[in-house]
């Protein structure tokens, strides 16, 4: 079966370590996406700190010029009609991310070159507060504190960047913001936002876990949760049947319609039990065998997040 992959890290380790985006040993390449049946691949630009700027640059860069020497296996996806040629078997599409755009400071106008740059889906923070939010993550003598949650929530400039999200028609990421963040962002909401790559508080008691709550308001506007294989988030020693308990919890809190997948790949430790995206059919076959039908499995594998794409960014 086809699906999504809602986010990874595989864009900046390939540049980081020098390997190409079609070959490798990171857990995602374009190789390893052909072979696991994948139609779309969210590549996360992730960046923090003071070199943050130049560090985009730097990425965006190794994206433009990979996407360009693999053009004839591989298709950049901006629009709606891109995805659903991947999803109708025309090649690997991939759909370009930020992981933390802080580092726009207070020019909000920044995210229109972000949205001409082809990036479709963003998040405001990561592990550390900047100007716009704060993280779900706490920490204490330089320690995290997992068991604690944030409840602040964004900044003046982070509401006026979320309205300009809307605007363009980038997708808001809530993954790493804190409960208060989400709760601002959530409020009467009516565009489908996405929690990329986070797992359920329920079934997991982290704090980059998502509550109850938060599950029940993604799904109000329409939103939908990627479930991430990292085994601290997911439990159970990060085995198949914790991903299965986490997309059960957010399927009877949220719907059938709130779930899809959000791995992290490239950016945690390996899963021993999903090592890479080559396991991604016996994880499918794993869920179905375990009880998800067919037409459940599809929404989690691929139409859901499908459909929030076209919704946001036509």
């Amino acid at each position: 079966m086809k699906y999504i992959d809602l986010h990874c890290d595989a864009l900046t380790a390939s540049k980081n370590k020098g390997i190409p985006l079609d070959s490798g040993n990171l857990h995602i390449s374009l190789d390893k996406l052909e072979k696991s049946g994948c139609a779309a691949q969210c590549f996360a630009i992730f960046t923090d700190g003071e070199t943050a700027p130049k560090d985009f640059e730097k990425y965006l860069s190794f994206y433009s010029e990979e996407m360009q020497r693999l053009s004839a296996r591989i298709l950049p996806v901006r629009q709606y009609s891109d995805l659903k040629y991947c999803l109708d078997g025309g090649g690997t599409g991939v759909i370009l991310t930020v992981e933390n755009f802080g580092f726009i400071g207070a020019d909000i106008s920044r995210l229109d070159k972000l949205y001409k740059s082809g990036v479709r889906m963003a998040s405001l923070v990561w592990n550390f507060e900047n100007a716009l939010a704060f993280p779900n993550l706490k920490f204490k003598d330089n320690l995290p504190l997992f068991s604690e949650r944030e409840n602040r929530g964004l900044t003046k400039l982070g509401k006026q960047a979320v309205e300009k999200l809307d605007e363009l028609g980038i997708i808001v990421d809530i993954s790493h913001l804190s409960d208060g963040g989400a709760e601002d962002i959530l409020k009467d909401r009516k565009i489908p936002i996405v929690a990329s790559h986070s797992n359920a508080e329920a079934v997991c008691p982290v704090c980059r876990n998502l509550t109850d709550g938060l599950i029940k308001k993604i799904a109000d506007c329409g939103g939908v949760v990627g479930v991430n294989f990292c085994v601290d988030f997911l439990g159970g020693g990060g085995s198949m049947e914790s991903v299965f308990e986490h997309i059960d919890r957010i399927i009877k809190v949220g719907g059938e319609d709130t779930v899809a997948f959000g791995s992290d790949f490239d950016g945690i430790p390996e899963n021993p039990f999903i090592k890479d995206c080559t396991a991604m059919p016996e994880l499918l076959n794993f869920l179905n065998l375990n009880g998800l039908s067919t037409a459940t499995l599809e929404k989690l594998a691929y139409k859901n997040f499908a459909r929030v794409f076209r919704e946001v960014c036509g």
